[in-house]
Protein backbone atom coordinates (compact mmCIF):
# COMPACT_ATOMS: atom_id res chain seq x y z
CA UNK A 1 0.00 0.00 0.00
CA UNK A 2 2.84 2.29 0.77
CA UNK A 3 4.62 1.52 -2.24
CA UNK A 4 1.06 2.68 -4.13
CA UNK A 5 1.03 5.85 -2.41
CA UNK A 6 4.05 7.13 -3.10
CA UNK A 7 3.91 5.82 -6.88
CA UNK A 8 0.88 7.98 -7.13
CA UNK A 9 2.40 11.06 -5.43
CA UNK A 10 5.23 10.73 -7.42
CA UNK A 11 3.28 10.39 -10.85
CA UNK A 12 0.96 13.53 -9.68
CA UNK A 13 4.02 15.58 -9.57
CA UNK A 14 5.26 14.50 -12.55
CA UNK A 15 2.09 15.17 -14.59
CA UNK A 16 2.28 18.53 -12.88
CA UNK A 17 5.84 19.20 -14.26
CA UNK A 18 4.55 17.67 -17.75
CA UNK A 19 1.66 20.06 -18.34
CA UNK A 20 3.04 22.95 -16.70
CA UNK A 21 2.91 26.45 -18.49
CA UNK A 22 5.29 28.67 -18.58
CA UNK A 23 5.75 31.87 -16.81
CA UNK A 24 5.38 34.87 -19.36
CA UNK A 25 7.76 37.76 -18.45
CA UNK A 26 4.91 40.57 -18.74
CA UNK A 27 3.65 38.75 -15.86
CA UNK A 28 6.46 39.28 -13.93
CA UNK A 29 7.16 42.80 -14.83
CA UNK A 30 3.30 43.44 -13.55
CA UNK A 31 3.93 41.47 -10.25
CA UNK A 32 5.21 44.90 -7.99
CA UNK A 33 1.46 46.56 -8.85
CA UNK A 34 -0.32 43.17 -8.33
CA UNK A 35 2.23 42.82 -4.78
CA UNK A 36 1.00 46.45 -3.88
CA UNK A 37 -2.45 45.66 -4.07
CA UNK A 38 -2.56 42.29 -2.00
CA UNK A 39 -0.68 43.82 1.12
CA UNK A 40 -3.00 46.49 1.53
CA UNK A 41 -5.96 44.15 1.31
CA UNK A 42 -4.78 42.21 3.42
CA UNK A 43 -4.08 45.57 5.84
CA UNK A 44 -7.78 46.46 5.21
CA UNK A 45 -8.76 42.90 6.24
CA UNK A 46 -6.59 42.96 9.92
CA UNK A 47 -7.88 46.77 10.56
CA UNK A 48 -11.00 45.39 10.42
CA UNK A 49 -10.42 45.29 14.46
CA UNK A 50 -7.60 47.69 14.65
CA UNK A 51 -5.56 46.17 17.42
CA UNK A 52 -4.37 43.38 19.06
CA UNK A 53 -1.50 41.68 16.26
CA UNK A 54 -1.03 39.42 13.65
CA UNK A 55 2.04 37.47 12.46
CA UNK A 56 2.49 35.76 8.76
CA UNK A 57 5.53 34.15 7.24
CA UNK A 58 6.02 31.40 4.17
CA UNK A 59 7.43 31.12 0.49
CA UNK A 60 6.53 28.76 -2.02
CA UNK A 61 8.67 25.48 -2.67
CA UNK A 62 9.09 24.65 -6.18
CA UNK A 63 11.48 21.39 -5.85
CA UNK A 64 11.83 21.10 -10.11
CA UNK A 65 13.67 23.02 -12.77
CA UNK A 66 11.49 22.06 -15.40
CA UNK A 67 8.35 23.47 -12.91
CA UNK A 68 7.73 26.64 -13.87
CA UNK A 69 9.92 27.55 -16.80
CA UNK A 70 10.28 31.22 -18.28
CA UNK A 71 8.80 31.50 -21.86
CA UNK A 72 10.64 34.33 -23.96
CA UNK A 73 10.90 35.42 -26.89
CA UNK A 74 14.60 33.13 -26.90
CA UNK A 75 12.69 30.01 -26.27
CA UNK A 76 12.26 28.48 -22.78
CA UNK A 77 14.17 28.63 -19.90
CA UNK A 78 14.53 26.57 -17.12
CA UNK A 79 14.81 28.09 -13.53
CA UNK A 80 12.61 28.80 -10.54
CA UNK A 81 9.55 31.55 -10.11
CA UNK A 82 9.73 32.10 -5.69
CA UNK A 83 7.79 34.24 -3.35
CA UNK A 84 9.37 34.90 0.11
CA UNK A 85 6.56 37.22 2.17
CA UNK A 86 6.68 38.05 6.04
CA UNK A 87 4.27 40.11 7.94
CA UNK A 88 3.84 41.74 11.15
CA UNK A 89 1.16 44.01 13.48
CA UNK A 90 1.28 44.73 16.73
CA UNK A 91 -0.70 47.25 18.75
CA UNK A 92 -1.02 48.42 22.39
CA UNK A 93 -3.41 50.39 24.77
CA UNK A 94 -2.12 54.00 25.07
CA UNK A 95 -5.27 55.02 26.79
CA UNK A 96 -8.26 53.70 27.95
CA UNK A 97 -9.82 52.11 24.63
CA UNK A 98 -7.26 53.92 22.59
CA UNK A 99 -4.46 51.74 20.73
CA UNK A 100 -1.49 52.65 18.35
CA UNK A 101 0.23 50.10 16.53
CA UNK A 102 2.94 49.74 13.81
CA UNK A 103 2.81 46.90 10.93
CA UNK A 104 5.07 45.79 8.46
CA UNK A 105 4.90 43.70 5.05
CA UNK A 106 7.67 41.95 3.41
CA UNK A 107 7.98 40.06 -0.17
CA UNK A 108 10.76 39.50 -2.22
CA UNK A 109 9.69 37.47 -5.21
CA UNK A 110 10.42 36.96 -9.48
CA UNK A 111 12.44 34.19 -11.50
CA UNK A 112 15.82 32.99 -11.42
CA UNK A 113 18.09 30.49 -12.88
CA UNK A 114 19.13 28.79 -9.52
CA UNK A 115 17.52 27.72 -6.45
CA UNK A 116 18.13 29.69 -3.74
CA UNK A 117 16.78 31.36 -0.61
CA UNK A 118 18.70 34.63 0.07
CA UNK A 119 21.74 34.83 -3.04
CA UNK A 120 19.83 34.51 -6.55
CA UNK A 121 22.07 33.47 -9.59
CA UNK A 122 21.51 37.42 -11.69
CA UNK A 123 21.33 35.93 -14.88
CA UNK A 124 19.81 37.20 -18.19
CA UNK A 125 16.55 36.26 -17.97
CA UNK A 126 15.99 36.68 -14.21
CA UNK A 127 14.35 39.38 -12.36
CA UNK A 128 14.25 39.84 -8.93
CA UNK A 129 12.03 42.77 -6.52
CA UNK A 130 11.03 43.36 -3.20
CA UNK A 131 7.79 44.91 -1.79
CA UNK A 132 7.85 46.57 1.08
CA UNK A 133 5.00 48.02 3.25
CA UNK A 134 4.93 49.61 6.71
CA UNK A 135 2.81 52.11 8.86
CA UNK A 136 1.52 53.26 11.93
CA UNK A 137 -2.41 52.97 13.60
CA UNK A 138 -4.47 54.39 15.61
CA UNK A 139 -7.70 52.42 16.69
CA UNK A 140 -10.50 54.20 19.25
CA UNK A 141 -12.17 50.70 20.51
CA UNK A 142 -14.83 52.58 21.53
CA UNK A 143 -15.98 54.64 18.83
CA UNK A 144 -15.18 52.15 16.75
CA UNK A 145 -12.30 53.69 14.38
CA UNK A 146 -8.95 52.98 13.14
CA UNK A 147 -6.86 55.73 11.03
CA UNK A 148 -3.46 53.81 9.26
CA UNK A 149 -0.57 55.51 6.98
CA UNK A 150 2.63 54.80 5.85
CA UNK A 151 4.69 54.23 3.10
CA UNK A 152 5.16 51.26 0.30
CA UNK A 153 8.92 51.26 -1.29
CA UNK A 154 9.32 48.80 -4.44
CA UNK A 155 12.75 48.05 -4.84
CA UNK A 156 14.25 46.54 -8.19
CA UNK A 157 17.27 44.05 -7.05
CA UNK A 158 18.30 42.61 -10.83
CA UNK A 159 16.46 42.68 -13.97
CA UNK A 160 17.52 40.68 -17.30
CA UNK A 161 17.14 41.62 -20.60
CA UNK A 162 13.59 40.70 -20.77
CA UNK A 163 11.82 43.18 -19.18
CA UNK A 164 10.81 46.79 -19.80
CA UNK A 165 12.68 49.71 -18.15
CA UNK A 166 12.00 50.01 -14.40
CA UNK A 167 12.94 52.38 -11.36
CA UNK A 168 15.32 51.19 -9.30
CA UNK A 169 13.23 52.51 -5.97
CA UNK A 170 9.58 53.54 -5.98
CA UNK A 171 8.18 54.96 -2.92
CA UNK A 172 4.10 55.24 -2.64
CA UNK A 173 2.34 56.78 0.39
CA UNK A 174 -1.18 55.13 1.58
CA UNK A 175 -3.67 55.56 4.10
CA UNK A 176 -6.56 53.51 5.95
CA UNK A 177 -9.33 54.78 7.15
CA UNK A 178 -12.28 52.58 9.06
CA UNK A 179 -15.55 53.87 10.74
CA UNK A 180 -17.64 50.80 12.19
CA UNK A 181 -17.96 48.66 9.05
CA UNK A 182 -16.99 51.12 6.06
CA UNK A 183 -13.78 51.43 5.44
CA UNK A 184 -11.75 53.07 2.33
CA UNK A 185 -7.97 52.83 1.20
CA UNK A 186 -6.03 55.42 -0.90
CA UNK A 187 -2.44 54.59 -2.41
CA UNK A 188 -0.24 57.33 -4.63
CA UNK A 189 2.51 57.97 -6.45
CA UNK A 190 4.13 61.37 -5.91
CA UNK A 191 0.67 63.49 -6.29
CA UNK A 192 -0.98 60.63 -8.42
CA UNK A 193 -3.67 58.24 -7.21
CA UNK A 194 -2.99 54.43 -8.10
CA UNK A 195 -5.74 52.66 -6.08
CA UNK A 196 -8.92 53.80 -4.42
CA UNK A 197 -10.73 51.10 -2.75
CA UNK A 198 -14.10 51.49 -0.46
CA UNK A 199 -15.38 48.29 1.83
CA UNK A 200 -18.23 47.29 3.46
CA UNK A 201 -18.26 44.53 5.52
CA UNK A 202 -21.44 44.12 6.91
CA UNK A 203 -21.35 40.34 8.17
CA UNK A 204 -21.48 39.84 12.17
CA UNK A 205 -18.62 37.83 13.56
CA UNK A 206 -17.85 37.07 17.24
CA UNK A 207 -14.60 38.32 17.54
CA UNK A 208 -15.32 41.80 17.04
CA UNK A 209 -18.57 42.50 19.35
CA UNK A 210 -20.78 40.54 16.85
CA UNK A 211 -23.09 37.54 16.83
CA UNK A 212 -22.29 33.92 16.60
CA UNK A 213 -25.48 33.22 14.75
CA UNK A 214 -28.20 34.06 13.06
CA UNK A 215 -29.61 36.30 10.07
CA UNK A 216 -26.85 39.36 10.85
CA UNK A 217 -24.01 36.82 10.45
CA UNK A 218 -25.56 36.39 6.13
CA UNK A 219 -24.79 39.63 5.30
CA UNK A 220 -22.60 40.17 2.89
CA UNK A 221 -18.84 41.70 2.74
CA UNK A 222 -18.60 43.70 -0.59
CA UNK A 223 -15.53 45.87 -1.62
CA UNK A 224 -15.25 48.39 -5.03
CA UNK A 225 -11.47 48.82 -6.16
CA UNK A 226 -10.70 51.37 -8.89
CA UNK A 227 -7.40 51.54 -10.27
CA UNK A 228 -4.98 53.64 -12.45
CA UNK A 229 -2.05 52.63 -13.84
CA UNK A 230 0.04 56.00 -15.37
CA UNK A 231 0.22 59.09 -14.55
CA UNK A 232 -3.04 60.58 -15.97
CA UNK A 233 -5.80 60.69 -13.38
CA UNK A 234 -8.21 58.54 -15.06
CA UNK A 235 -10.13 54.96 -14.02
CA UNK A 236 -8.04 52.25 -15.85
CA UNK A 237 -9.92 49.58 -14.01
CA UNK A 238 -12.39 48.59 -11.77
CA UNK A 239 -13.40 45.52 -9.76
CA UNK A 240 -16.19 44.77 -7.20
CA UNK A 241 -15.68 41.80 -4.85
CA UNK A 242 -18.46 40.03 -2.89
CA UNK A 243 -17.86 37.84 0.20
CA UNK A 244 -20.97 35.31 1.24
CA UNK A 245 -21.54 33.36 3.99
CA UNK A 246 -23.43 30.38 2.85
CA UNK A 247 -24.02 28.44 6.09
CA UNK A 248 -22.40 28.68 9.68
CA UNK A 249 -19.50 31.12 8.72
CA UNK A 250 -17.81 27.56 7.41
CA UNK A 251 -19.21 27.89 4.33
CA UNK A 252 -18.31 30.87 1.66
CA UNK A 253 -18.85 32.23 -1.94
CA UNK A 254 -16.81 34.34 -3.02
CA UNK A 255 -17.11 36.61 -6.56
CA UNK A 256 -15.26 38.87 -8.28
CA UNK A 257 -16.44 41.24 -11.23
CA UNK A 258 -14.28 43.75 -13.54
CA UNK A 259 -16.38 46.50 -14.67
CA UNK A 260 -15.34 46.03 -18.11
CA UNK A 261 -16.12 43.83 -21.38
CA UNK A 262 -15.24 40.67 -19.73
CA UNK A 263 -17.20 41.33 -16.69
CA UNK A 264 -17.05 38.01 -14.88
CA UNK A 265 -13.40 37.49 -13.14
CA UNK A 266 -13.51 34.88 -10.69
CA UNK A 267 -15.31 32.69 -8.43
CA UNK A 268 -14.56 30.00 -5.61
CA UNK A 269 -16.51 28.04 -3.32
CA UNK A 270 -14.59 28.00 0.35
CA UNK A 271 -15.15 25.54 2.96
CA UNK A 272 -13.58 25.64 6.78
CA UNK A 273 -14.06 23.11 8.74
CA UNK A 274 -13.96 25.50 11.90
CA UNK A 275 -15.30 29.34 11.46
CA UNK A 276 -11.41 30.35 12.60
CA UNK A 277 -10.13 29.55 9.47
CA UNK A 278 -7.41 27.43 10.67
CA UNK A 279 -8.09 24.88 7.86
CA UNK A 280 -9.54 25.36 4.64
CA UNK A 281 -10.68 23.72 1.01
CA UNK A 282 -11.40 25.89 -1.81
CA UNK A 283 -12.83 25.03 -5.54
CA UNK A 284 -12.05 28.35 -7.77
CA UNK A 285 -12.59 29.09 -11.18
CA UNK A 286 -11.00 32.33 -13.09
CA UNK A 287 -11.92 33.52 -16.58
CA UNK A 288 -8.16 34.26 -17.92
CA UNK A 289 -7.88 36.99 -20.56
CA UNK A 290 -5.00 37.28 -22.76
CA UNK A 291 -4.07 40.02 -25.32
CA UNK A 292 -2.23 38.34 -28.43
CA UNK A 293 -0.46 41.09 -30.65
CA UNK A 294 -1.31 40.01 -34.24
CA UNK A 295 0.41 43.27 -35.70
CA UNK A 296 1.38 46.95 -34.64
CA UNK A 297 -2.27 47.91 -34.99
CA UNK A 298 -4.48 44.58 -33.74
CA UNK A 299 -4.55 42.97 -30.63
CA UNK A 300 -6.82 39.70 -30.38
CA UNK A 301 -8.11 39.19 -27.18
CA UNK A 302 -8.64 35.27 -26.03
CA UNK A 303 -10.59 33.93 -22.84
CA UNK A 304 -11.22 30.53 -21.29
CA UNK A 305 -11.81 29.08 -18.00
CA UNK A 306 -9.51 28.21 -15.19
CA UNK A 307 -10.57 25.47 -12.95
CA UNK A 308 -8.63 24.99 -10.07
CA UNK A 309 -8.78 24.17 -6.20
CA UNK A 310 -6.53 24.04 -2.86
CA UNK A 311 -6.47 22.79 0.66
CA UNK A 312 -5.02 25.36 2.90
CA UNK A 313 -3.79 23.84 6.55
CA UNK A 314 -2.34 25.69 9.49
CA UNK A 315 1.59 25.12 7.94
CA UNK A 316 1.30 24.38 4.58
CA UNK A 317 -0.95 24.94 1.11
CA UNK A 318 -1.14 22.81 -1.59
CA UNK A 319 -3.03 24.46 -4.82
CA UNK A 320 -3.36 23.37 -8.21
CA UNK A 321 -5.08 25.93 -10.69
CA UNK A 322 -6.33 27.68 -7.87
CA UNK A 323 -7.16 31.11 -9.02
CA UNK A 324 -5.26 33.15 -5.89
CA UNK A 325 -2.25 31.33 -6.72
CA UNK A 326 -2.87 32.46 -10.73
CA UNK A 327 -3.06 35.95 -9.83
CA UNK A 328 -0.15 36.25 -6.73
CA UNK A 329 2.15 34.03 -8.52
CA UNK A 330 3.29 35.30 -12.11
CA UNK A 331 0.19 33.52 -13.62
CA UNK A 332 1.33 29.79 -12.50
CA UNK A 333 -1.11 27.43 -14.24
CA UNK A 334 -0.70 23.29 -15.16
CA UNK A 335 1.37 22.56 -11.99
CA UNK A 336 1.11 21.21 -8.37
CA UNK A 337 2.03 24.19 -5.66
CA UNK A 338 3.34 23.64 -2.59
CA UNK A 339 3.28 26.87 -0.22
CA UNK A 340 4.97 26.53 3.03
CA UNK A 341 3.55 28.91 5.53
CA UNK A 342 2.14 30.77 8.95
CA UNK A 343 -0.24 33.07 9.87
CA UNK A 344 -2.22 33.72 12.98
CA UNK A 345 -3.55 36.71 14.09
CA UNK A 346 -4.98 37.77 18.10
CA UNK A 347 -7.21 40.11 18.94
CA UNK A 348 -8.49 40.51 22.63
CA UNK A 349 -6.69 37.41 23.90
CA UNK A 350 -8.47 35.43 21.01
CA UNK A 351 -6.88 33.33 18.24
CA UNK A 352 -7.76 32.51 14.43
CA UNK A 353 -6.70 33.63 11.23
CA UNK A 354 -7.06 36.21 9.18
CA UNK A 355 -10.61 37.08 7.84
CA UNK A 356 -11.93 34.94 10.29
CA UNK A 357 -15.94 35.55 12.07
CA UNK A 358 -15.26 33.11 15.21
CA UNK A 359 -11.89 32.14 17.51
CA UNK A 360 -10.22 28.82 17.29
CA UNK A 361 -12.00 25.98 18.63
CA UNK A 362 -9.75 25.11 21.98
CA UNK A 363 -9.86 28.59 23.32
CA UNK A 364 -13.49 28.38 22.62
CA UNK A 365 -13.63 25.20 24.80
CA UNK A 366 -11.48 26.69 27.65
CA UNK A 367 -13.70 29.79 28.14
CA UNK A 368 -16.97 27.38 28.31
CA UNK A 369 -15.47 25.25 31.02
CA UNK A 370 -14.68 28.28 32.66
CA UNK A 371 -17.73 29.71 32.36
CA UNK A 372 -19.10 26.84 34.47
CA UNK A 373 -16.81 27.32 36.68
CA UNK A 374 -17.31 30.23 37.56
CA UNK A 375 -21.04 29.57 37.86
CA UNK A 376 -21.07 27.48 40.84
CA UNK A 377 -19.38 28.24 44.41
CA UNK A 378 -18.66 24.20 44.82
CA UNK A 379 -15.85 22.91 45.80
CA UNK A 380 -15.31 19.26 45.23
CA UNK A 381 -12.61 17.36 47.33
CA UNK A 382 -9.74 15.10 44.92
CA UNK A 383 -9.51 12.22 47.53
CA UNK A 384 -12.71 10.94 48.62
CA UNK A 385 -13.67 8.18 50.84
CA UNK A 386 -16.37 5.44 50.75
CA UNK A 387 -19.74 6.33 51.27
CA UNK A 388 -22.40 8.96 49.74
CA UNK A 389 -21.06 12.63 49.55
CA UNK A 390 -22.94 14.86 52.07
CA UNK A 391 -23.14 18.72 50.96
CA UNK A 392 -23.23 21.40 54.10
CA UNK A 393 -23.56 24.81 52.48
CA UNK A 394 -22.98 28.33 54.56
CA UNK A 395 -22.99 31.35 53.18
CA UNK A 396 -23.30 30.66 49.52
CA UNK A 397 -20.04 28.01 49.68
CA UNK A 398 -20.63 24.92 49.69
CA UNK A 399 -18.23 22.42 50.98
CA UNK A 400 -18.74 18.30 50.36
CA UNK A 401 -18.12 15.97 53.48
CA UNK A 402 -17.45 12.44 52.52
CA UNK A 403 -18.21 9.06 55.40
CA UNK A 404 -18.90 9.61 58.88
CA UNK A 405 -15.92 10.19 59.69
CA UNK A 406 -15.37 13.55 58.33
CA UNK A 407 -13.50 14.70 55.84
CA UNK A 408 -10.34 16.66 54.83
Amino acid sequence: MQFVLKSALISLVLVGVVLADGIKPDALAKDGAVTRDRHLTEIRDIMRGGRGGYIDFGFYYTPSREQLPLESLYGEHDGFAFNHHFAAFGAGEVAKNRHMGALLWFDRSGWDGEDFFLFPQYNDFGLQRSVVTWGLTFTDARMNWTLAAGMQHQNLEHRGKLYPDESDSLAYSWAHLRFSKLSAQANFYRTDWRLFRVSLDLESRAIYGGRKSGLLTYLPNVSLSMYNTDDENDIDSMRINWEQNLYDQRLYAEVAIDLNDTWFHSASLKFYPDPSRMIGFEATCLNRVRHKQLSDDFVEEESDLLWGGAIDLLFARFAYNAAYDYENFFGAKGTFLVEFKFNLATIDGWLFNRGAARSAPMQTDVVKQFDKKAGSNEITPIGSAKGAPKTIEAKGIRYEKVGSEGGN
